[in-house]
């Protein structure tokens, strides 16, 4: 089984180059692993919590989720959707939060730094602090364990939000679990420390110190005219600089090979000029993103692509989330109605004649087709024409198993007036019947 692996990232800004080094380009290459099943989602309801200008939050899940595929990440490999298309995730956040102590969440670092600010300053301990912003472990939490990840990336400072979903998951299995465990735990990952990138000002590369380098926003021209402001000393062409400590080097190192590295330093060393040294470090890190720049741009000019991306994603994720929650809900006692126990039979007919049904079918064509229909008699998917019954049977066969996964290579039409998220969730109704 392969490991699964679930990184989020908070739609509240604009990516620089810092963050494409730091941390996109290195999961873009570890999402390529064959062992390893990644999650990547834009955490808008996180982003919630630290901002509440509409417009910036709208702009930054564009941004961001055109960064990523421009970066290289396939949507066919992996599982990319938006937190807040997954229905599941806040029904799971609710159960959670009843099984989740508030004293674990008064020792949460978030909530202690906000609460040692106000009393700092004179004010309420609690002045301006949101239940979103008290209560939003649990809703990462949530976003961990809604897809059972084995494995989180995170910086050293977000380990204590890893060890708290542990304890979560911990106190649910054992309240609900009766022998079964619904929830592994998750492992945070701490990359092996890197050198942050400095920005223009030879200081961490920062948005709090507005010393970024963009990574697409403004183009070639943006990324010339950034790489031009930073700060170097003032020796003169022919003279002999020091690449140690240079924030042009260190910036070199990120997109050079050791050999051109080494060659960067050395023309220093004889006397390079800062204007021939700026140049030849755009063109480095120009040659690198000039592709991604160029999909970018087009993704950026087309919502619609990446809106089509991003409902695919989440019909994949809520195929996973929906029998999951299901099992959850009758787990703690959110089942259907039975009147009596003798009630039972005519119980399970009735749950199986809610259920979506597949019919299988001959045209007078002589082709071979299939629907998907609702209980209430509506066409959730239409089929094309298949040559033999078989085939139209295979993949029936596959989408009452696979789900959503298996509808991005169906031959199948949505019906009218039907959304994705409706067809995924009588896919998974019908898997966890199936499943009983």
């Amino acid at each position: 089984m392969p490991t699964r692996v679930l990184t989020g990232i908070t739609t509240t800004g604009t990516p620089h180059l810092g963050n494409y080094v730091g941390a996109i380009r290195p999961c873009v290459i570890a999402s390529r692993r064959t062992d390893v099943e990644s999650f990547f989602f834009l955490a808008d309801y996180h982003a919630l919590i630290k901002c509440d200008d509409p417009a910036r939050i709208e702009r930054s899940r564009l941004e961001l989720a055109a960064t990523w595929l421009a970066a290289g990440l396939d949507p066919t490999r992996v599982t990319l959707y938006r937190q807040s298309d997954i229905p599941e995730i806040p029904e799971l956040t609710w159960l959670l939060t009843c099984v989740t102590a508030k004293g674990q969440m008064n020792r949460a670092h978030a909530y202690k730094a906000a609460a040692d600010a106000n009393l700092a300053a004179g004010e309420d301990v609690d002045a301006g602090i949101t239940m979103g912003l008290f209560s939003y472990p649990i809703l990462m939490a949530a976003d961990i364990l809604m897809f059972n990840a084995h494995q989180i990336p995170v910086g050293r400072d977000q380990i204590q939000h890893i060890e708290m979903a542990r304890d979560v998951a911990q106190r649910f299995n054992h309240l609900y679990g009766k022998g079964t465990d619904f929830f592994v735990l998750p492992e945070a990952v701490v990359e092996a420390e890197m050198a942050l990138l400095p920005g223009l000002d030879g200081r961490k590369m920062s948005k709090s110190y507005d010393n970024t380098i963009p990574l697409f926003e403004g183009g070639a021209k943006a990324l010339k005219d950034a790489i031009a402001r930073i700060v170097t000393d003032s020796k003169l062409p022919g003279e002999p600089k020091d690449p140690e400590g240079s924030a042009l080097v260190t910036l070199h190192d990120a997109f050079g090979t050791p050999e051109q590295n080494t060659a960067f330093r050395a023309a220093l060393r004889d006397g390079l000029g800062w204007g021939d040294a700026k140049q030849r470090l755009f063109d480095l890190i120009n040659g690198e993103l000039a592709p991604m720049r160029a999909r970018y741009e087009a993704l950026i000019n087309q919502p619609a692509e990446l809106e089509a991306i991003l409902m695919a994603g989440a019909a994949k994720a809520r195929a996973e989330a929906a029998p999951l929650l299901q099992r959850l809900r009758e787990a703690v006692g959110l089942r259907r109605m039975v009147a009596a126990p003798v009630a039972a039979a005519s119980k399970d007919k009735a749950d199986k004649a809610a259920l979506a049904v597949f019919k299988q079918y001959r045209e007078a064509d002589g082709q071979f087709y299939f629907k998907l229909a609702a209980a209430d008699g509506r066409v959730l998917l239409q089929s094309q024409a298949f040559a033999g019954g078989r085939d139209a049977g295979n993949w029936v066969k596959r989408l009452k198993t696979e789900g959503a996964a298996a509808l991005g290579e169906a031959p199948v039409a949505l019906g009218d007036g039907v959304a994705a998220e409706e067809v995924a969730q009588a896919l998974a109704e019908l898997i966890a019947a199936a499943a009983e």
